[in-house]
């Protein structure tokens, strides 16, 4: 409970603005209806119920890795992808993992996972990176609607990471906000780089997996949940030749 007068938790003031927002972008939408059409106000009475949200870390990362053996497999379901689930959460979401992954064309997490509409908060940077934005939309599930897992997802021959360990390693420097990112992906190529051994780009690909995963687990806002189960961090490596996600650190399944 806050002390009398002192200033409310950042998840109220951060859901309170968030629910100012939404207000204000709803009668804006309403103000601009000509009647042309007859608005949804909600699903059908006959609309599918979704699938039973995951409420904890293993059966949220539980429900990833079966989606991810369907992909591996083929054997893909494509849940809760159609007109019903639009309309049932077309006024709220509540997705029950975050995943942070490449921009890489061939890893989109939701066909990664068989995943559905609502189920997963995705990000997608040059190597998985991070800063100040990036880190804050990772924190916006957890912190605003209990989201319960965090899944960093680097993955085989990365594009990004091996330009810039290649840039780093011969004392160059990439173009234009290219740079930006290889300075980002710094410590994984020094935590390479100390490290030794062969295949030095795959290993900075799981250095970088690692060292954002253990940033965000030690998050100040994000620690909190973590150490109280409310919340797990996932390393996770997937491998373009297969389709298999691995996980690599804060597995808790």
């Amino acid at each position: 409970m806050d002390e009398a007068g002192g200033p409310p938790p950042r998840r109220a003031l951060l859901t309170g603005s968030l629910a100012v927002a939404a207000a204000g972008a709803l009668s804006a939408c309403s103000a601009f209806d000509t009647g042309s059409r007859t608005a949804s106000v909600g699903p059908r009475p006959d609309a599918a119920a979704p699938n039973p949200r995951p409420t904890t870390p293993d059966t949220a990362l539980a429900r990833l890795m079966e989606g991810n053996a369907r992909w591996v497999t083929g054997k893909l379901k494509h849940p809760d992808r159609d007109p019903d689930r639009r309309e049932l959460l077309a006024q709220t979401q509540e997705p029950y993992g975050v995943v942070l992954a490449c921009i890489d064309s061939r890893v989109p997490p939701e066909m990664v996972f068989d995943t559905g509409l609502g189920d997963l908060y995705v990000l997608r940077t040059g190597g998985q990176t991070v800063g100040p934005v990036v880190t804050g939309s990772v924190e916006y599930g957890p912190m605003t609607s209990a989201t319960p897992l965090i899944v960093v997802m680097g993955h085989q021959r990365c594009g990004a990471i091996d330009a810039a360990y290649k840039a780093m390693r011969d004392g160059k420097t990439l173009p234009g906000n290219l740079e930006a990112i290889a300075k980002a992906l710094r410590p994984a190529y020094d935590r390479t780089v100390e490290e030794g051994g062969p295949d030095p780009v795959d290993r900075m690909i799981h250095a970088q997996i690692t060292i954002t995963a253990e940033d965000l687990r030690a998050n100040d806002d994000l620690a909190p949940l973590v150490k109280r189960g409310a919340l797990a961090v996932v390393g996770a490596y997937y491998s373009l030749d297969t389709g298999r996600v691995q996980n690599l650190s804060g597995a808790t399944v």
